[in-house]
């Protein structure tokens, strides 16, 4: 069987666009598909200029074939049902394979909806290449564990597939087939969200899958049961990667990668090492739990050449932490921020508001210790209802959500600030996002460029003077699609504080929030609306 996996598009354009997060459950369908002997061609959307419609009869009119596979992470309804479109319109008439938490999370609802041919729900692995096998083998459907499919006008689930126990025996990601060279080749200084180098290449991993906690705002398509893969595994993939791509930057995507301390200082002794052998610089990020931090850990990953850690400090009521099953306290919360400052790296990390237990008084105990400890640096934000989640779940129990297709198709993209809690009424919630933005206005830092000198394209070169050590940064590569209203989260290169580089226009909604704040929602819904038409 001949099989096209296509890369959707991550933003609202017509353009090839460079930044996006690499998608890796596509990367790991291709390499199973490829290891299983089959042939497997890639289009990524993002890398061409051109409607969906026509890259896709553009390249299913260059072969036959047989299956047509992709997937998202959820709020790309738009792109996957054009995708979809275009593969049943065509004379080939493929078979379509939709994968990833936009069908995993609201299997029937979207399966109805989009209506491909077979769905594969949680981890896709083992799935598709069982399913493939038995379609190759016109073999019973039912056999397949973890799939949907059509029969008799209908959709037929199978047994839920079982988690995959041994992530050291599966292969690498093949990012190369997918077209991940060609992104290295194309990113700017604001590529990644510290800026640390003008020409980054970074480099993406999965070191584990799953999580054992249930907060109530997250959704877990890969499965609660957490399970690691061996040092040793990850080190291969890397030292391969690293060298091959010569990559500067590597971005570990677990959200626990501190869970088992001895594993993470075995992690900071083999990548210290791999570092040490390079040619170039090389730096790396992680994800760290609050509840596992301390200062012996933080000063072996800046040893081991770790920037910047992100946090989900999520709230500073322990009332609230509790209501979102968030396993952490005020106190670590508190230690963490500190002792990064102590230990000099960068930091990246949110608080969002409207949990169910949230008060005025909860809010406000969270905002204070924003105002007085973070710096602006930490992001201020509103719990969104995310298909599969508990808050979802709750939105759409109490009729918050009226229309389930209607708000993954038109809403997910935009905040949403809706009343989730159960004893805040509308207004205050209301007054509760006039606080954020004017917290936000008031503390975060939004620095217009002192210059700003077009390169070529959309590249180009942008002065900023830092607004805590006041050093003057030249970002010499910058990608900006839109000069008007552009808004990059980076790190200062020398006090490693993080802060917003903005345009002049962007500013000026910042500081005039309330009398646009109306306008600019509305903006954003009729400029997605049409761009999504043009597709």
């Amino acid at each position: 069987m001949k099989i096209l996996i296509v890369i959707p598009r991550y933003n609202l354009t017509n353009k090839r666009d460079y930044e996006y997060a690499f998608p890796f459950g596509l990367g790991y369908i291709s390499s199973a598909l490829k290891n299983a002997g089959y042939s497997v061609d890639c289009l990524n959307l993002n890398h061409f200029d051109g409607t969906i419609e026509y890259l896709m009869n553009k390249i299913l009119d260059s072969k036959k074939y047989d299956i047509v596979c992709s997937g998202h992470m959820g709020i790309g309804y738009t792109v996957i049902e054009k995708i979809i479109n275009s593969a049943k319109a065509h004379k080939s008439k493929p078979k379509i394979i939709i994968g990833g938490t936009i069908i995993t999370a609201e299997s029937k609802l979207m399966f109805e909806s989009l209506k491909p041919d077979f769905g594969v729900i949680g981890e896709g692995d083992i799935t598709i290449i069982e399913l493939i096998k038995c379609l190759e083998n016109k073999e019973d459907l039912k056999k397949v564990n973890g799939i949907v499919y059509w029969e008799n006008g209908g959709p037929i689930f199978t047994k839920p597939r079982e988690l995959i126990n041994d992530l050291d025996s599966l292969p690498t990601p093949d990012f190369q087939g997918i077209g991940f060279k060609e992104q290295l080749d194309n990113m700017g200084s604001n590529s990644s969200p510290y800026g640390l180098f003008d020409e980054p290449r970074v480099y993406p991993i999965l070191c584990s899958r799953g999580c054992p906690f249930q907060c109530t705002f997250c959704y877990h398509s890969i499965g609660m049961r957490y399970r690691i893969r061996s040092i040793r595994n990850i080190m291969k993939e890397l030292e391969g990667a690293v060298k091959r791509y010569k990559i500067n930057t590597i971005c570990i995507y677990d959200d626990l990668f501190s869970l088992n301390k001895e594993r993470l200082y075995k992690f900071c002794r083999e990548i210290k090492k791999l570092i040490n052998k390079l040619q170039w610089e090389c730096k790396w990020t992680c994800q760290l739990s609050v509840r596992d931090v301390d200062k012996e850990m933080l000063e072996k990953l800046k040893d081991a050449g770790c920037y910047a850690v992100s946090y989900g400090f999520e709230s500073y009521s322990q009332k609230v932490l509790n209501s979102m099953k968030k396993p952490i306290t005020p106190k670590q919360i508190d230690n963490a921020i500190k002792l990064m400052k102590e230990t000099g790296l960068s930091i990246q990390g949110n608080f969002i508001f409207g949990d169910i237990a949230e008060t005025k008084e909860s809010a406000k105990e969270t905002l204070d210790y924003w105002k007085k400890n973070c710096s602006g640096e930490i992001y201020l934000g509103f719990i969104q209802p995310y298909p599969g989640s508990k808050i979802y779940e709750r939105c759409i129990q109490r009729g918050i959500i009226k229309d389930r297709l209607d708000f993954i198709k038109n809403k997910m993209n935009i905040t949403n600030w809706f009343n989730m809690t159960d004893s805040m009424t509308d207004e205050e919630v209301l007054q509760l996002k006039k606080d954020i933005l004017e917290a936000r206005r008031k503390y975060a830092k939004y620095v217009v460029p002192l210059k700003i000198r077009k390169r070529k394209g959309n590249r180009y070169s942008v002065l900023v003077e830092c607004p805590f050590c006041k050093k003057k940064i030249n970002y010499r590569n910058f990608s900006i699609q839109d000069r008007i209203l552009y808004t990059f989260w980076i790190s200062c290169r020398s006090c490693k504080m993080r802060f917003s580089v903005v345009s002049r226009i962007y500013k000026f909604g910042v500081n005039h929030y309330e009398k646009i704040d109306f306008l600019r929602r509305n903006y954003l819904l009729i400029r997605n609306a049409i761009l999504k038409r043009k597709m």
